[in-house]
């Protein structure tokens, strides 16, 4: 198959979700779609099922963040030091969704271990958690409380999430590659219980890391992007077709 790629670089919220969502009902046959982008200003995301009651508004305005509710599920993140990417890919015989998942977990992890050899104990979640259960309790507003299978982790932490749609026969998965720490703030501006908030401080510092804790630097997205762009092409072993962001808007609208 013959690939797409595009850096979009900073979008508001509401632009990169509809963008994704573009690259969907535009999506030609036989080629598979990697974008990756950036989100200006910071900004929430919801799960498609998540309620925006869950979310301080009122906060988040006043401190001049976005807020969008994404076309997949899952829960609340902050969108701030992460490159994000996205995948549109096509449901085949020979391609279940959760086959396709993992394959481009696979090409994540690949990219981040171009970028550096240290991100090569980066390995898939093995196990699923017991959602229905888990939702139940307080935590679950925020999406990297918990690591689902195939997720990508570091010694146990999460530090890519991502979550999947089906619409009609092709795939949208998109998700964060966690590169700073801003992203643990996302407790600020959730109406969680006052006797809860100690305890989920403490949980998500224990679910999850980032790769400037990791490697002990600062991280260079363009180079990411690049070596992220590679994984891709060494995992599927394919040459990816450059698009510019006008090209491609012109494509599928």
């Amino acid at each position: 198959m013959k690939w797409r790629f595009i850096n979009t670089a900073f979008n508001s919220g509401q632009h990169n979700m509809d963008f994704d969502m573009e690259l969907v009902r535009g999506f030609i046959s036989g080629s598979p779609i990697l974008r990756v982008y950036k989100w200006k200003p910071y900004c929430i995301s919801i799960g498609a099922n998540q309620d925006y009651d869950s979310v301080d508004t009122k906060k988040v305005s006043e401190d001049s963040l976005d807020i969008v509710k994404r076309p997949t599920g899952g829960r609340a993140i902050l969108h701030a030091e992460e490159l994000t990417y996205s995948v549109v890919y096509p449901v085949t015989e020979d391609n279940s969704p959760k086959q396709i998942y993992r394959e481009i977990n696979l090409a994540l992890k690949n990219g981040l271990k171009i970028y550096n050899p240290l991100l090569e104990n980066i390995e898939l979640e093995h196990s699923q958690p017991d959602f229905p259960s888990f939702y139940k309790d307080a935590k679950s507003t925020l999406c990297f409380a918990v690591s689902a299978r195939n997720e990508l982790n570091f010694k146990g932490k999460k530090v890519v999430g991502s979550a999947q749609r089906k619409i009609g026969n092709v795939i949208l998965q998109h998700g964060s590659i966690l590169c700073g720490s801003y992203h643990k703030k996302i407790i600020d501006y959730l109406n969680l219980p006052s006797d809860k908030l100690e305890e989920i401080k403490t949980e998500i510092e224990h679910t999850t890391t980032e790769l400037e804790t990791i490697l002990d630097e600062k991280i260079n997205y363009d180079r990411l992007a690049e070596t992220i762009k590679s994984g891709f092409e060494e995992h599927f072993k394919l040459y990816f077709e450059e698009d510019t962001v006008e090209e491609l808007s012109t494509q599928v609208n």
